[in-house]
């Protein structure tokens, strides 16, 4: 079965830091793509950025760009995502999702996803 478990998520002030952490278990994930999208309360959900393991190429929504970065550890099995500067803007639930595909924006190309940490930045 598999399996993705996010951490790293907290409270943090307006211009603070975190790290989230993915690690994924139960499959071979040699020729997925790794994604991070966000959800806050009462908003549809929103893509943040992706490591195209395939073409060894990173996306990111416009929003988290200069401030974001997305990278992985293949032996270990995991993606992280340190954000810095963080925005009361970026309070969310994040979450990390795998893909066949080659790493759109569209949550729907996603097949499995983790529970969710949650981040809240205050002002």
């Amino acid at each position: 079965q598999v399996k993705l478990v996010e951490s790293g998520g907290g409270l943090v002030q307006a211009g603070g830091s975190l790290r989230l952490s993915c690690v994924a278990s139960g499959g071979m994930f040699s020729s997925y793509t790794m994604g991070w999208f966000r959800q806050a309360p009462g908003k549809e959900r929103e893509f943040v950025a992706v490591n195209r393991w395939s073409t060894n190429s990173t996306y990111y929504a416009d929003s988290v760009k200069g401030r974001f970065t997305i990278s992985s550890d293949n032996a270990k099995n995991t993606v992280y995502l340190q954000m810095n500067n963080l925005k009361p803007e970026d309070t969310a639930v994040y979450y990390c999702a795998t893909s066949r595909g080659y790493g759109s924006s569209w949550s729907r190309e996603y097949d499995y996803w983790g529970q969710g940490t949650q981040v809240t930045v205050s002002s």
